[in-house]
């Protein structure tokens, strides 16, 4: 493996965070502070507790999911978008390196710029309310395979786009929505039997329902089945990223 052009991609991405910290991680934690006490707030002093849990206590895995799960596509595709939308990216694709070393570059500091903001969440939330982390181990696993795979899902994404609008589309049109609805304010068992069963084809809900077993031991699928799902997408992911370069879609045009 060429660890030496891996570390020279991982670097340079990880620089390019360093120069825009307001962006990449000031501007998430005070967008999530600000979730945490608007719906903490308001609807905490109606829903008093979930399953056990106080409400804003309940809510904090769920914050942090979403924004782990939107800023790792965010960082992906844009990470790899720019160097096509420049021409750089011809340089990266002639020099001595695998599709595997490409993506692990990108991948591995979209994900990493990921699971820090994921961690700065985690510590500001509990200066706000009580928290105790059942397994740390399953948190951090799912943390990382999270942040892994939707960088991932980024990285297929800045591939496809063709333009800033594009690169947009899927973020706002189908990410946002579909972790808002998978269970990131609420328990999928307050929903009707009839919606109960609908957001099971929500792939969202089995990464916060996983997350949110590590703290509370609480989830509304088992964690078996979130753990299994998790892994299936990381699969697909991956299985479109070879077959991409294998190709040449959208980079030898």
């Amino acid at each position: 493996m060429n660890l030496r052009a891996v570390r020279a991609i991982y670097l340079f991405e990880m620089n390019r965070t360093w120069r825009t910290i307001a962006q990449s991680i000031v501007a998430p934690v005070v967008s999530t502070v600000l979730y945490f006490v608007v719906f903490g707030g308001a609807i905490g002093s109606r829903i008093t507790e979930v399953d056990g849990v106080s409400y804003g206590t309940f809510i904090v895995p769920g914050l942090i999911m979403l924004s782990v799960l939107t800023q790792s596509v965010a960082n992906a595709s844009f990470g790899i978008y720019i160097p096509r939308f420049t021409g750089t990216i011809y340089e990266v694709l002639s020099a001595p390196i695998t599709f595997f070393e490409i993506v692990l570059g990108y991948v591995g500091a979209a994900a990493t710029k990921s699971i820090i903001l994921g961690l700065i969440i985690l510590g500001t939330a509990s200066l706000i309310v009580p928290l105790h982390v059942a397994h740390p181990f399953w948190m951090m696993l799912f943390l990382v395979l999270t942040a892994v795979t939707f960088s991932l899902l980024g990285f297929i994404i800045g591939i496809w786009a063709d333009s800033f609008e594009k690169l947009q589309v899927v973020p706002l049109l189908v990410i946002t929505p579909l972790a808002f609805l998978g269970g990131s304010f609420y328990s999928i068992n307050m929903l009707p039997p009839f919606w109960q069963t609908v957001t099971l084809f929500n792939p969202m809900v089995y990464l916060i329902s996983g997350f949110r077993w590590s703290f509370y031991e609480i989830a509304d699928v088992s964690l078996e089945v979130s753990l299994g799902m998790v892994t299936l997408f990381l699969v697909v992911c991956l299985l479109m990223i070879r077959w991409i370069f294998k190709t040449g879609y959208r980079l030898k045009d």
